[in-house]
C-alpha cells in the first residue's frame, strides 16, 4: 500500500476525531476544538497518512517544545512551533481500527523524524503508557522513566529519541 503524508485540513476533522476517539480512552482523548485548534497552529508538525484513495489511515501530532519532556499544559493550549531547534513532542500517535498491524505507526514516526531532522530538533518526547514502551523502544525511543505528568489519571512513562 502506497502511503501519502500530508498536513491535516479543517474538513478532515470528523476523520481524525474518529481516529482518536478509537485509539484513546474518553479521558486520554483530544477534544475536537482541541483538534481543531492543532490543524490550525500546529500544521506544520500535524501528519496525515493517507492512501492513494484519500482515506486517512492515521496521523502523528504534537508541539515543538523547549524542554526535554511533555507537560500537562500541552493537552490544554497549542503553541506556535519555532522554526528550529526544540523537541517535536507527540501528543497523538494513532491509527485506524481498520489498518492497525501494518506498519502505519512506524512510517508516520519516521516521516515525522524527517521533518524534525530538516527543522534541526534535538529529538522528539512523548509520554505513553507502559504497554507502548517496547513498541517505541523498538523503533529508536529511550525509556527515561515514569513522567509528572497526571493525564487522565493514567502512569505515564517518558520517552525520547534524540536526534543530535
Amino acid at each position: 500500500m502506497k502511503i501519502n503524508f500530508t498536513a491535516p485540513h479543517q474538513n478532515d476533522i470528523k476523520e481524525l476525531m474518529y481516529i482518536e476517539d478509537s485509539g484513546f480512552t474518553p479521558d486520554e482523548a483530544a477534544t475536537e476544538e482541541a483538534m481543531l485548534e492543532r490543524i490550525e497552529i500546529i500544521a506544520d508538525s500535524f501528519i496525515v497518512a493517507k492512501d492513494e484513495q484519500d482515506n486517512i489511515l492515521g496521523y502523528v501530532v504534537g508541539p515543538v517544545i523547549h524542554q526535554r519532556y511533555i507537560t500537562d499544559e500541552l493537552f490544554e493550549h497549542t503553541i506556535p512551533n519555532p522554526s528550529s531547534a526544540g523537541f517535536q513532542s507527540i501528543l497523538s500517535l494513532a491509527v485506524h481500527p481498520d489498518h492497525r498491524g501494518k506498519g502505519i505507526a512506524v512510517e508516520l514516526l519516521n516521516e515525522l523524524e524527517k521533518v524534525c531532522v530538516s527543522h534541526q530538533r534535538q529529538g522528539i518526547s512523548l509520554t505513553c503508557l507502559d504497554y507502548l514502551v517496547p513498541f517505541y523502544e523498538a523503533n529508536g525511543y529511550c525509556n527515561e522513566g515514569k513522567s509528572a505528568s497526571a493525564h487522565a489519571g493514567n502512569v505515564w512513562f517518558n520517552l525520547v529519541k534524540d536526534l543530535e
